[in-house]
């Protein structure tokens, strides 16, 4: 069963609390979502460390529950 968008932002803010989050459907189908994050938590970390603490936040529904994440993150400016 497909993740709704809400879950998704539910999670990572549940994680990264000061978070703005941004989800969009990609396809309209509530499987291939697009996430905007910018975060406090990611300030002085690569973007790969950024990604990692996305994906924890997620707790293994990649690939699962939810199928394709195209993700960017940012610190904020």
């Amino acid at each position: 069963m497909p993740m709704p968008a809400e879950e998704i932002e539910r999670l990572i803010k549940h994680a990264l609390p000061q978070a703005q989050v941004e989800i969009r459907d990609l396809a309209g189908d509530n499987d291939h979502f697009a996430a905007h994050v910018v975060a406090p938590e990611f300030a002085g970390k690569s973007r790969v460390q950024q990604h990692k603490l996305v994906y924890e936040a997620l707790g293994g529904r990649m690939g699962g529950e939810l199928h394709a994440l195209q993700l960017t993150t940012q610190a904020p400016t």
